[in-house]
């Protein structure tokens, strides 16, 4: 900083050198920040698969004790009932696949931008 005939401030190599190393920063960090956006796209998909496969064995326990619980389940897609909500958040699809009583298969769920997750259907009627 120049001091000078009253004047105080900085000089313009100064302000210089702080935009070249804010720029140097900024460079380094974006990239980090960019891919965000997918990781996180991913996790989504993976909790939506997690919320399934426990909605399925919640859904078979319940049915297995009372068929006028839960929902049947004889095909992937049927699992979805088996939601709080009844159905799967927007954006979110299940590809269909078909599930025999009694026994479990893995299933795909596909979400945004092309993530996919798998979780577990047991068939029951």
């Amino acid at each position: 900083m120049k001091k000078g005939k009253g004047q105080v401030g900085f000089t313009l190599i100064e302000l210089v050198i702080v935009i070249v190393i804010l720029g140097i920063l900024a460079v380094m960090a974006i990239p980090k920040f960019i891919n965000l956006s997918g990781d996180a796209q991913t996790a989504a998909t993976n909790g939506v698969a997690a919320a399934l496969s426990s909605a399925n064995a919640t859904n078979y326990a319940a049915r297995s004790e009372n068929s006028a619980n839960g929902v049947a389940v004889a095909n992937c897609t049927a699992v979805s009932g088996a939601l709080l909500g009844g159905a799967l958040p927007t954006g979110y699809t299940i590809t269909s696949g078909v599930v025999t009583v009694g026994n479990t298969v893995t299933c795909t769920l596909n979400g945004p931008s092309s993530t996919t997750a798998s979780f577990s259907a047991t068939g029951i009627n």
